[in-house]
């Protein structure tokens, strides 16, 4: 496997799309609230609501208030609360953002939803997937929607694959690859640290999973998987080896102590697909594939990858159709992340 090397991950700019008219704004437009202040949330939330009539990012509350305060400035969110508990009280507030540390997804999600608010959660849904079925239970039993943030799902790079492979041209898929290194330098992260449920396969692997799924067309079992270790319990690499329903093989190798290098590949029994980059196609993305009919090289323009995603999301809290990544899959998808982790011989995160 030959992934691409990606050396920025900067976030492209986007250009301005408009929904419809004032009339549609003022009928279906929807205020998000978003818990914490986290490096992700300009990127993830702020930039794309920008480019979207109907969407405005209106709150924001921090264990910090000082901290939420200069946030919202800084972003121009109108309103600052000092607790997410008065966050969710807002009765002005259509939904809510998650970035939190994946130790508190299930907790502030659950409440965010029985509080009468749609909730787009960071990915991995939970620590573990036990609370991810709590959360989606309680998606359901609220009545409102909860999705999982894999925004690389609703990119037209994503689009552009599934096409390819629904094709036929690669013939019966027989194996799928998948990897995803992303240096992280700082000690103290969160990501190092078990009790707020850190590791390589939390934070990267789920990324993984997810498209190795696309790929394959279904669910794994896991049947093998091997951890490199920083710190007690938390995986700086972790790889795994995957079988899938109809006899497709699978590896995922994820690591946050590697130099930059995120890809994916299809073998199929006519071809193959290498794919750079499916998860910030924006920075760079090129499609390989290779059948009898000789070697073609696609390259798919598009907005960031969260700019799709929170365009489903709104679509859907506005009564369009249920996103892919919902709460019922970001439960399955913890599923096979513990999976992982058991047969790598560590606990899973939360437990």
């Amino acid at each position: 496997m030959n992934p691409i090397l990606i050396g920025s991950l900067l976030f492209g700019r986007h250009r301005t799309i408009l929904i419809e008219s004032d009339a549609y704004r003022e009928e279906n437009g929807k205020r998000i609230g978003v818990l914490g202040a986290a490096r992700i949330t300009p990127s993830a939330l702020i930039q794309p609501a920008g480019k979207l009539d109907g969407v405005e990012v209106a709150a924001v509350a921090a264990r910090d208030v000082g901290r939420a305060r200069r946030f919202a400035e800084k972003h121009h969110i109108g309103r600052v609360h000092s607790s997410y508990g008065d966050l969710l009280e807002d009765p002005d507030i259509d939904a809510i953002y998650n970035p939190l540390p994946n130790s508190h997804h299930a907790e502030w999600t659950i409440r965010a939803l029985e509080a009468g608010k749609h909730v787009l959660c960071e990915k991995p849904l939970a620590s573990n997937a036990a609370e991810a079925r709590r959360m989606a239970e309680s998606a359901e039993s609220s009545g409102k929607n909860l999705a999982t943030a894999y925004h690389w799902y609703y990119h037209p790079l994503a689009n552009r694959v599934g096409e390819i492979l629904a094709s036929g041209e690669l013939g019966r898929i027989r194996e799928v690859e998948a990897v995803f290194f992303l240096p992280l330098i700082e000690r103290k992260n969160i990501r190092w640290q078990f009790e707020l449920a850190g590791g390589s396969m939390m934070d990267l692997g789920g990324y993984a999973v997810s498209i190795l799924e696309f790929l394959a067309g279904g669910r794994p079992e896991v049947r093998e998987a091997q951890a490199k270790v920083r710190v007690p319990q938390v995986d700086s690499l972790m790889e795994a080896a995957l079988d899938f329903p109809g006899g497709v093989t699978g590896r995922l190798s994820v690591s946050l102590a590697k130099w930059f290098s995120i890809g994916a590949r299809v073998v199929g029994e006519t071809g193959s697909l290498q794919i750079s980059n499916p998860v910030l196609p924006q920075i760079y993305n090129r499609l390989v594939l290779n059948t009898s009919a000789g070697i073609r090289r696609e390259k798919i323009p598009g907005e960031a990858t969260y700019f799709y995603q929170l365009k489903a999301f709104h679509h859907w809290c506005a009564g369009g159709e249920p996103m892919v990544t919902d709460g019922r899959y970001g439960a399955a998808n913890m599923e096979t992340i513990d999976a992982v982790y058991r047969a790598a011989g560590l606990r899973e995160r939360g437990i």
